[in-house]
């Protein structure tokens, strides 16, 4: 099979003769009414999905196919039951070097690099020195700042693409940055620092290098927790370079912002927002993913009313035209 230029799925019509790349995942061996093998799967690129088949299969074949990863398909769309599907003549497997991942995974529309110098930007209007010891601390490990940078926000609702996690963070910054002169009794610099790294855990519960899924230690963990464990990791870091040591109630005060996020035990939280600074990164962090979740549900709904289909993590349906008066 030769390579061409891949087709978008989003941009996929019935009838159409596929020869390209796409992510294929939950393959499985099936009999048909007459006893013959066919599979099952799903094929994906960064704009949707499809349901496929391959009739007239085989067990070589199915064995040869990854759980989850890249194959090379021939085959052709067609309609069922109102939904394209790709009817699948022949397939293999391919190196995951061989693909542009960024055509199967969707990507933030804002420029990475300029998002991350907006946020040292920011960062470095912090001015309490322990604070800015452990930033720096976090921003020379490299490899966790390259996760941070490519990392998504989440599997699925908000932020829900490479970049994400800065984007959100980014965001939550930009807030912070806006309403903490507002409430001169906030410490803001602890603010600050608990938006940057309240998500910080993310880097390690999500795997994200062929498609978004949670990790075995994130499922094990989640992010809150697995954040707790990173920043005492920091402090005990800076403690032990024998100068001076970090204040243990600072420390105690940014972790407590870590883990209560969340704001309510229902959103895995195990303790409850207790200072002024968690409930403002707390409040802060839930306007940018409710902004983003709503924002996103509109734009994306195919329903021909004014009003979206349920949606289950709002438990209502949404309003579509919000801005048009």
């Amino acid at each position: 099979m030769t390579t061409v230029p891949r087709c978008p799925i989003e941009r996929l019509n019935p009838a159409e003769i596929i020869n390209q790349v796409f992510l294929i995942s939950q393959p499985q061996l099936r009999t048909t009414s007459r006893g013959d093998y066919y599979i099952a799967a799903y094929l994906s690129d960064a704009t949707g999905r499809l349901n496929a088949r391959m009739w007239q299969a085989t067990e070589e074949i199915y064995q040869s196919l990854p759980e989850e990863g890249f194959v090379m398909v021939k085959g052709r769309t067609e309609m069922y039951q109102n939904s394209l599907q790709m009817v699948v003549e022949a397939i293999r497997p391919i190196e995951r070097d061989e693909v542009d991942l960024s055509e199967f995974l969707p990507t933030t529309k804002n420029d990475i690099p300029a998002m991350w110098n907006r946020l040292l930007e920011i960062l470095g209007t912090i001015k309490n020195p322990h604070l800015i010891r452990l930033i720096k601390a976090f921003l020379g490990d490299q490899h966790l700042m390259q996760l941070y940078r490519d990392a998504p926000a989440a599997i699925a609702l908000h932020h829900a693409y490479i970049g994400g996690l800065l984007e959100h963070t980014l965001t939550l910054l930009e807030l912070g940055q806006r309403i903490i002169p507002l409430y001169p009794e906030i410490n803001g610099d602890l603010v600050l620092t608990g938006l940057f790294l309240h998500d910080i855990g993310k880097t390690n519960e999500l795997d994200f290098d062929i498609s978004f899924k949670y990790s075995d230690q994130g499922r094990l963990m989640g992010h809150l927790v697995k954040g707790a464990i990173m920043i005492e990791e920091k402090v005990k870091q800076l403690n032990d370079e024998k100068t001076e040591r970090f204040p243990r109630t600072l420390a105690d005060c940014l972790i407590h912002i870590i883990v209560s996020h969340h704001g309510i035990r229902e959103f895995g939280c195990p303790i409850l927002p207790a200072t002024p600074e968690a409930y403002m990164v707390h409040f802060l962090d839930n306007l940018d993913s409710k902004m983003a979740l709503t924002l996103t549900e509109i734009k994306n709904d195919s329903n021909m009313s004014s009003w979206t289909n349920y949606i289950k993590s709002l438990d209502t349906p949404l309003f579509k035209q919000h801005n048009s008066f």
